[in-house]
């Protein structure tokens, strides 16, 4: 049995640490709304930049010179997985999750006899995945010291990435990431960015559907080409974008989550240790009554 020092040690480590979780909650719960809110308005842009591409490859249907980026380079033998997870733990199974989607999707993928590569986004992804697949990784970005989420961040990332398609480095690319749905739902997805069309092709079942235009005509200049060879690439960027502050909401919301369990198993623990402090001190004071009992019959 513990002495009533190690004891009372143990309760003043654990209600230190209470301290620090409950200090934590606080702090994600205020970041979850800035990044929720910040997710929630990036969805209708990215979802709007879909509709247009979307309306556009309609345009281009049965015509030649489509764009590499829109309709492939004719092969999928080359994936290029992009895993995006935090920097940072102590937010229950957020990463885990993620990691776990991105193994679902490598595996199937060699089954299929494809080629893997990973390109990864964020440090605790990075730590998992390489134990198993470290030849796979072809590139790894960390944002532990960005301060603040910024569309340059994804510029920067998704430039690589338009040049390692160009160079024929990949044929397909999946971004993997959580879809932010509220503090206690986080879903990992894998979406395809390249080529734009595949994602579309499954979202819509096997054709491309544009926007309802609600009767109208769009007529484009310069022509439908020239658009998507701009927009394709500025596409990646928002797709990009959305998917870290879609991350960083979750990220938040699962910390969240999981600081307020450590509270109330903290506080649990207090409970309990404080028990057995009661209880073991009182056995104590009960012994030394005893003794003492037992000394004045003897006299």
């Amino acid at each position: 049995m513990a002495s009533l020092k190690e004891l009372k040690s143990r309760i003043s480590s654990v209600k230190n640490t209470q301290k620090i979780t409950r200090a934590m909650q606080m702090v994600a719960a205020a970041k979850l709304r800035k990044a929720q809110d910040a997710a929630e308005r990036a969805r209708p842009y990215s979802d709007r930049m879909g509709a247009v591409i979307s309306n556009l490859a309609n345009a281009m249907q049965g015509a030649g010179g489509a764009p590499e980026l829109l309709v492939g380079n004719g092969k999928d033998d080359t994936y290029l997985l992009v895993v995006a997870t935090a920097d940072r733990g102590l937010c229950g199974g957020f990463n885990s999750n993620i990691v776990r989607k991105a193994r679902e999707e490598i595996t199937s993928l060699k089954k299929q006899g494809k080629t893997v590569k990973l390109f990864m986004i964020g440090k605790k992804g990075q730590d998992q995945l390489k134990r198993l697949y470290e030849d796979e990784i072809v590139e790894y970005i960390s944002l532990k010291e960005e301060r603040k989420l910024h569309a340059g961040i994804a510029q920067g990332i998704g430039q690589k990435i338009t040049s390692m398609f160009e160079a024929g480095e990949f044929d397909v690319c999946k971004l993997i990431f959580s879809n932010f749905e509220n503090v206690m739902t986080q879903t990992p997805v894998a979406k395809t960015i390249i080529p734009a069309g595949a994602d579309m092709s499954d979202a819509e079942g096997d054709e491309l559907s544009g926007p309802d235009l609600q009767g109208g005509i769009y007529i484009y200049e310069p022509d439908e080409e020239g658009i998507l060879r701009v927009l394709l690439p500025r596409n990646i960027n928002t797709q990009i974008f959305t998917a870290l502050l879609e991350n960083q909401a979750g990220e938040m919301g699962s910390k969240m989550a999981a600081m307020d369990n450590a509270t109330r198993n903290a506080g649990d623990m207090i409970d309990k240790l404080t028990l057995t402090f009661n209880r073991t001190r009182q056995a104590k004071i009960t012994s030394e009554l005893i003794e003492i009992i037992s000394g004045a019959e003897a006299l």
